[in-house]
């Protein structure tokens, strides 16, 4: 096994002490900035610190299309991102400004409703009509399984809403947590339970 040799004199990374944080990140501003600049990013990412744990934020051109929770495993997240958009993919934080500060009001209860553009490329068919569908139940109301099928067109798909709302690459943002079981328990989240009982609580205490 080979040990990698030091920066070679007047190279770049020579130019930065080791360990030096604020570089490094002034650093990966900068390869962001050049990388929009020539229509080469095609999905930025961040992270964002929550109470419900560090999410993970991407977005295209088009606008955001995923979030994602720690226990989903941000690595992996971001390999799949990368096979099913584009390998040009890079942590860079401006694209994600606007979407980071909605969500930090809605944790901070300032916010009911997201205004961001999405890109759904992401969920197709009953998947996408549900998920759909889900952007039109009401801050701090909820909505079986049941009623979520018969409004997305397919009354019998109760499992299959299950489905979509287990794979929504959009959680938090596109409310999958409103929707609970029948019996008014709250059903499982990809965020966990936990997660899921605080997004709740959190918007009927408002």
């Amino acid at each position: 096994m080979t040990t990698p040799s030091a920066p070679r004199p007047g190279s770049l990374l020579a130019a930065i002490p080791a360990q030096d944080g604020p570089a490094m990140a002034r650093l990966r501003e900068r390869l962001a900035d050049q990388a929009q600049r020539e229509g080469i990013l095609d999905v930025a990412y961040r992270t964002l610190e929550t109470p419900v744990g560090d999410l993970l934020l991407a977005a295209t051109d088009e606008g955001l299309v995923k979030v994602a929770f720690a226990v989903q495993d941000h690595d992996a997240v971001l390999t799949n991102l990368a096979g099913s958009i584009s390998p040009r993919i890079l942590n860079a934080p401006r694209r994600l400004d606007e979407a980071s500060r909605q969500i930090d009001e809605y944790f901070a209860g300032r916010r009911t409703r997201f205004d961001l553009p999405l890109d759904w490329r992401l969920s197709k068919g009953f998947r996408l009509a549900v998920l759909t569908h889900l952007r039109d139940i009401g801050y701090g109301h909820t909505e079986s399984y049941a009623q979520v099928a018969a409004a997305a067109g397919s009354p019998r798909a109760v499992r299959a809403v299950g489905t979509a709302c287990a794979t929504n690459p959009l959680p938090v943002v596109v409310p999958c947590h409103r929707v609970v079981r029948s019996d008014g328990t709250a059903g499982q989240y990809a965020g966990g339970a936990e997660a899921k009982h605080f997004l709740l609580t959190l918007e009927t205490a408002a």
